[in-house]
């Protein structure tokens, strides 16, 4: 607290910094992928017995439901 004080407004100054801070540093995070990345999902999605048309249906049920908890009333 010493930085910003212990006026009004002064916790709020060190959030916002705190959080600026944390993006940076994880915007540096990026991982790069070099290669066909088709070939890497069929890769990934060779073991599942299951067609285009249902996974994405599956997806589908997977994100409303965790977008209806993130919902309040």
């Amino acid at each position: 607290m010493r930085r910003f004080g212990y006026s009004k407004g002064a916790l709020t100054k060190a959030l916002e910094e705190a959080v600026i801070r944390w993006i940076s540093s994880v915007e540096e995070e990026r991982t790069s992928f070099e290669g066909d990345p088709v070939e890497a999902i069929d890769g990934l999605l060779s073991g599942i017995d299951a067609d285009a048309v249902s996974l994405q249906h599956e997806v589908k049920k997977i994100w409303v439901s965790r977008s209806i908890e993130d919902v309040s009333y």
